[in-house]
């Protein structure tokens, strides 16, 4: 009988390795370099802004309408023909982000851990990427989307975290009760917040932890490496 119907993980700063402000800043000036023909500042203003409508994305349409329907706005409507550019861009120059992160041979044996311990293993990564960008995160720590039974991408989600929603739609999804899932992340206002309020179980990982000020007191929380002795 498996302890748990869910075992939710959180991708950034959990199983993938980052200091989450510095990777920020590649990411952008890779992305700037890549669509070199826009003004530097307006692009990466219009990705900001974009970003911040999906984040407070209210399941009226999906991070991805969200975030195009913001982002056009402020680029102009003719960026929206070179959505498929985007696309490519996490496919190529992206990876080229993995410098800023950290390998984690942990990652794929916690997750076929997770496997003999609950009944679904979801990649519950904030959904502000596409599936190409999360699918390139994943490949950096050897994993792949089909190794979950659910991956939250910007294309299946209406909301983000830390709303409890984005929880709630998760579990809506595959049939989960809340009360019986446990979330696994590094942030205690994203991960451990966000999950609580939706009734899900906490366990927060404090090797790049994410505290917002908070207290990670009250919170079963360990290393990643003591994790797979605890799970």
């Amino acid at each position: 009988m498996h302890t748990f119907e869910a075992i939710l993980f959180d991708l950034d700063g959990t199983l993938l390795p980052m200091d989450l402000e510095q990777f920020t800043k590649v990411y952008f000036g890779l992305l700037a370099r890549r669509f070199s023909q826009y003004d530097a500042k307006t692009l990466i203003s219009a990705v900001w802004e974009g970003t911040r409508a999906m984040t407070a994305n209210d399941g009226a349409m999906t991070n991805e309408a969200r975030f195009w329907q913001v982002f056009s706005g402020l680029m102009g409507r003719e960026v929206l023909d070179r959505m498929p550019e985007f696309d490519e861009f996490y496919r190529t120059d992206f990876h080229l982000a993995k410098a800023l992160t950290g390998p984690n041979p942990l990652a794929r044996p916690l997750v076929e851990q997770a496997r003999q311990k609950a009944g679904r293993v979801v990649l519950a990564t904030n959904p502000l990427f596409p599936a190409c960008g999360v699918e390139a995160r994943l490949s950096w720590i050897g994993l792949k989307p089909s190794d979950f039974d659910y991956v939250t991408t910007y294309e299946n989600s209406s909301f983000c975290k830390p709303n409890p929603a984005y929880y709630q739609h998760i579990c809506r999804t595959l049939d989960l009760d809340p009360a019986s899932c446990l979330m696994i992340g590094n942030d205690l206002q994203e991960d451990a917040q966000g999950a609580a309020r939706a009734g899900l179980q906490v366990h927060i990982v404090t090797d790049c932890l994410i505290s917002h000020g908070l207290s990670p007191d009250g919170w079963q929380s360990s290393t990643l490496a003591q994790l797979t002795k605890q799970l």
